[in-house]
């Protein structure tokens, strides 16, 4: 059993957001999905029979979804770092949640149309930035800090210098 789950609040679009997860990580699934009954409804101001909360699963890490209302937002205070072997790895991930509204950050950052911030990072950066040779390091870094969507090949370049 997983001790901590992260819980994400939504205003409404908790379905929308797991199937987007959920189709973008392998080994990904919903869990379990819990409606707002009369009662419920009636509390916190939701339709009866919409979904209150979805449990779900990315590449096996356990999420909680709910739909609480306009109330919180998300900020870049918490993120979800994704880390990837390869370009088109770094790509799938940054078109499908810079998609429809979502907003491109630096460095590898960005925020889906829910307004949740996630890096994209290619494992290949955290090596070179770990370099033993500073000046190594430095340069890969001064290459990510031009970037949005990191890109390996001028990463590589930049460090190689």
């Amino acid at each position: 059993m997983q001790k901590i789950v992260p819980s994400l609040w939504f205003d409404n679009q908790a379905e929308e957001a797991v199937k987007l997860y959920t189709s973008l990580f392998e080994n990904s699934k919903i869990l379990s999905e819990a409606r707002y009954n009369a009662e419920g409804a009636k509390v916190a101001g939701r339709p009866e029979g919409s979904i209150m909360t979805m449990e779900f699963e990315l590449n096996g890490q356990k999420f909680m979804a709910l739909n609480g209302g306009p109330i919180f937002k998300f900020t870049e205070a918490v993120s979800f770092m994704v880390s990837c072997e390869t370009q088109e790895e770094v790509d799938k991930f940054w078109n499908a949640l810079t998609a429809d509204g979502g907003q491109e950050s630096q460095c590898g950052w960005l925020k889906d149309k829910f307004g949740l911030s996630w890096q994209i990072v290619p494992t290949a950066l955290g090596k070179m930035m770990s370099s033993k040779d500073p000046k190594r390091a430095q340069q890969a870094m001064h290459a990510m800090f031009q970037m949005k969507k990191l890109d390996i090949a001028k990463l590589q370049e930049a460090y190689d210098k």
